[in-house]
Parts: structure tokens; C-alpha cells; sequence
């Protein structure tokens, strides 16, 4: 006897978007222009930094060790700044999801906007849903197998285009362009486009909505950030049900709602799903659903927006026969503004505070210290300094708050360190002071160095090492 058995997996129905018209479509549609605009455009901006620097406005220089960003130039001492970049992306996600749900993933995520401009090809050549659902029907012929291949072309060429500008952020970007055209690109430079160009085109053109379902860890936890006063994509049960088709009996239509069940609004969906069965992990805002009822709605003559990008209050209160009003500031919503508005003050007074020169001394460890044949103490440090400006730079080193002590630093003439521009200048100090001056195990001083050109001075805590009393 054979047992039957039931899969626990549906099996994948590919979804064919169709074409829609009206203001959420027109909204994606410049969004994707402008973050494409921006993101294969920016590594071609220029920007003078002087003599011996990169000219990239945007760029990440690994071997330099550098992150240029316009007139902002980070070093990687100074981490921090990305953490901060990171905390403001965070919390802003957090702010708007809280303000206008999924607005990130139906308008702006990358996933998003690729996958928009491959379906847009798609259609391009294939047709719209209806002729490409035959088309997928059809059994093989010279003509299909034509229009796939050239679909998948024009794909492969935009997925090389998204992997070579991703490797410009990281190299200058004529440079590169040159070097793949006479074959002199290096294999970390191919790799990498070879990676994006490989992970544009699956999951772009291939994955799709699966990954916005399945992969994408965000819709896991969103609704987190979701309260009832969050702008949704909502199917006004209470106006549009019970549905039925338009063409009824005048007895039959009056106990009708709006709702003519016309499935436009699964049609046009990107990820397949019926809003009218309401809130759903799959559903990525995108309001497509609300261009494509709003036309049904016009064309009947009946009220719009029975699909809408509206809160749950507001719902109810529309339900209920009352007028609801929109509450934007609400307890999380400060919260997270008043956590970006913060963040953002400490990285703007950050970097305009901070200082371009900065002074790592590390006293030696073995021995602590020298006692010298005048009976005078002697510790030894290693002393680096870096310049973070792109003209040389002159330190005049003196001791301050140790009594009698001298220093000398090996290999110069004086107590003098020169720093090239954008580097470290490194010298080997030695610091002595009579043993009386010291006031136990050890004593606490500053060593003062005093830039020549422009006067400006920086202090550095140090402690000389003795033996015990």
C-alpha cells in the first residue's frame, strides 16, 4: 500500500506585472531615473583636491586608505564617521517606515528600481502581460527563442553597467575604463564586476519578488516600526464588499460594493498578491494597485481611491461615517527624528571641529626606563604624527610640566619633526629628567608640539616611567 504524501511547498507561479498609468507609476518612474542618474553618474564628478590627490568627487581609495566624499575627506582613524553614516541610514529607515510604511521598498530599494527597469525592458521587447504570458505558452520557436535572447542581452549589458560603475566608486573611474578597454584591468577589478554584473542579472531578472518575499530580511521585522497612523497600501473593505462583476441585475448591483472584482490590482501588482485580501509581508508598497483601481473607479464612475495609501485610523474612521485626521507626530516618530537630528549635529560639529593633525605616542615597554650616568631618568617613545593636510608640515617638540627634562629625537637635528603632506611622520623621542623632578613610579607631563608654520599647538599627555622611592 502507498501512502499519499502533500508537499509542503507551492509550486512558484511566475508573476507578469502589467503596464500601469497614473501618479504612484509617474512617482517610480522619476525616482528610478534619479537614484540611476545618481548611481552611474557620480563617479565621473570631478573635484580639485590640489596637486598629488585623486580628482574623484566620490571615490573609496583602498590603497590610499581613503574615503573622499566632495570636499570631505575621511581617514581610517576616523571610522567613526561611517558608524554614523550607517546609525542615520538605520534610523531614518525607521523614521520613514513609521511615517509612510514600506515606502523604502516600493520606491527607492535597489531591488526595487532594478527590477523596474528590467520588467520595463521586458516589455520592451516581449510586450506587455498578456503577450508575454503567450509568449511563455508558446511552444519554442525561432521568434521566441529571438526575443529571449535579446531580452537577456539588453539585461546582461545593464547588470555589466550596474557592476562596472559599483567597481568605479572604488577606482578611478576613466582610469578603469581605460584599463578594460586596452585589457589591462586587474583580476580583483574584474572579479568584483563580474560579481555585481552576476547578482544584478539574477536577481533583478531572474529572482525578482522572491527576494523581496523570501530573501530580504527587512519585511521580517517592519511592522515594528508600523502603529495604526502609519500610511499603508488599504483596500476600504467596508465600501468595496461584497464585490461582483458590473454587469448585474439593478436588484443584484444595488447590494454590490464598489468592488467589481476586475483583478487589475493583482495584474499590475510586481509581487503578485490581492490587497483586497489585506496587509501581507509580500506587499512592498509601491501603490500601483491604487493607479490601476483608480482608473477602474473613473472609468465606472464611482468614488476613487477604493484602493489607497491611507493609515488603519483613518480607515476606521471612514468606516465609522467620521473624518479622520492625520497625526504625524506621534510618540516614535519623535523618537526617531529626534535620534537622526542629534546624530546629524554631533557629525556636523565633528567634522567641523575635528583636527587635521593628530599625535600617537607609545612609551617603551622593555625597559620602562634608563637611569643615565648624571643619575637623571630616561624613558624612550615612539612617536608618530599625522598630517591630514596636503602641504608639509614642520613640529617644533618641547617638554611642559617635568622640571629640568630635556628631550632628543633620534636621527634630527633638534627637537624638530617634519611631516610630509597627507602622511605620518615618525621619530624616535627620548625624554630625561632628573631624578629629584620625579614624584614616584611615574610622573605625568606633556610633551608640546608646536607647528612652525602656522603657530598652532597640540598636547600630548604623556607619563615618564622611574623607579619607586
Amino acid at each position: 500500500m502507498v501512502e499519499a504524501t502533500t508537499s509542503l511547498y507551492a509550486t512558484h507561479v511566475k508573476v507578469h506585472p502589467q503596464r500601469i498609468t497614473g501618479r504612484f507609476r509617474t512617482i517610480k518612474w522619476s525616482a528610478l531615473g534619479l537614484l540611476l542618474g545618481i548611481y552611474y553618474l557620480v563617479p565621473w564628478l570631478r573635484w580639485d583636491r590640489g596637486p598629488g590627490a585623486p580628482d574623484q568627487a566620490v571615490l573609496i581609495d583602498m590603497p590610499g586608505r581613503r574615503a573622499y566624499f566632495f570636499w570631505i575627506e575621511i581617514w581610517p582613524q576616523e571610522v567613526y564617521y561611517l558608524a554614523g553614516v550607517l546609525i542615520l541610514g538605520a534610523i531614518g529607515l525607521f523614521f520613514a517606515t513609521s511615517l509612510l510604511g514600506r515606502v523604502w521598498c516600493g520606491f527607492t530599494c535597489p531591488q526595487t528600481v532594478w527590477t523596474d527597469l528590467f520588467m520595463l525592458v521586458e516589455r520592451w521587447v516581449e510586450g506587455d502581460r498578456n503577450r508575454r504570458m503567450r509568449l511563455d505558452r508558446d511552444p519554442w520557436s525561432a521568434r521566441k527563442v529571438g526575443l529571449k535572447l535579446a531580452k537577456h542581452a539588453l539585461w546582461l549589458l545593464i547588470a555589466l553597467a550596474t557592476g562596472g560603475a559599483w567597481v568605479m566608486y572604488f577606482n578611478d573611474a576613466p582610469t578603469l575604463v581605460r584599463n578594460i578597454a586596452t585589457l589591462n584591468a586587474t583580476t580583483t577589478q574584474l572579479g568584483f564586476i563580474g560579481l555585481f554584473t552576476a547578482t544584478t542579472y539574477v536577481l533583478a531578472g531572474w529572482a525578482r519578488e522572491q527576494v523581496c518575499i523570501y530573501m530580504c530580511p527587512w519585511p521580517r521585522f517592519q511592522s515594528a516600526m508600523f502603529d495604526e497612523h502609519s500610511m499603508l497600501i488599504t483596500y476600504e473593505t467596508w465600501r468595496g464588499e461584497p464585490r461582483g462583476k458590473l454587469k448585474q441585475s439593478s436588484d443584484t448591483q444595488s447590494k454590490l460594493g464598489d468592488c467589481i472584482d476586475c483583478g487589475l490590482c493583482v495584474h499590475v501588482c510586481p509581487t503578485g498578491i490581492d490587497i483586497r485580501n489585506g496587509q501581507q509581508l509580500a506587499c512592498i508598497g509601491c501603490a500601483l494597485c491604487v493607479d490601476a483601481c483608480n482608473q477602474v473607479m473613473s472609468k465606472i464612475g464611482r468614488p476613487q481611491n477604493l484602493i489607497t495609501y491611507d493609515s488603519l485610523y483613518s480607515q476606521a474612521e471612514r468606516a465609522g461615517g467620521r473624518k479622520p485626521q492625520r497625526r504625524w507626530a506621534r510618540p516614535r516618530t519623535i523618537l526617531y527624528g529626534s535620534i537622526m537630528t542629534l546624530v546629524a549635529v554631533i557629525m556636523i560639529v565633528g567634522l567641523s571641529l575635528r583636527q587635521r593633525y593628530e599625535v600617537n605616542l607609545i612609551a617603551d615597554r622593555a625597559p620602562l626606563f634608563v637611569r643615565l650616568a648624571d643619575g637623571s631618568i630616561q624613558n624612550g617613545y615612539s612617536l608618530k604624527v599625522l598630517n591630514m593636510l596636503r602641504e608639509p608640515a614642520r613640529f617644533a617638540i618641547s617638554i611642559d610640566g617635568l622640571d629640568g627634562a630635556s628631550g632628543k629625537l633620534i636621527g634630527a637635528k633638534g627637537l624638530n619633526l617634519a611631516v610630509a603632506p597627507d602622511s605620518i611622520g615618525v621619530g624616535r623621542l627620548l625624554v630625561a629628567a632628573p631624578a629629584a623632578s620625579l614624584s614616584g613610579e611615574q610622573t605625568h607631563y606633556q610633551i608640546v608640539l608646536t607647528n612652525e608654520n602656522s603657530g598652532e599647538k597640540i598636547y600630548q599627555n604623556a607619563i615618564l616611567n622611574g623607579p619607586a622611592r
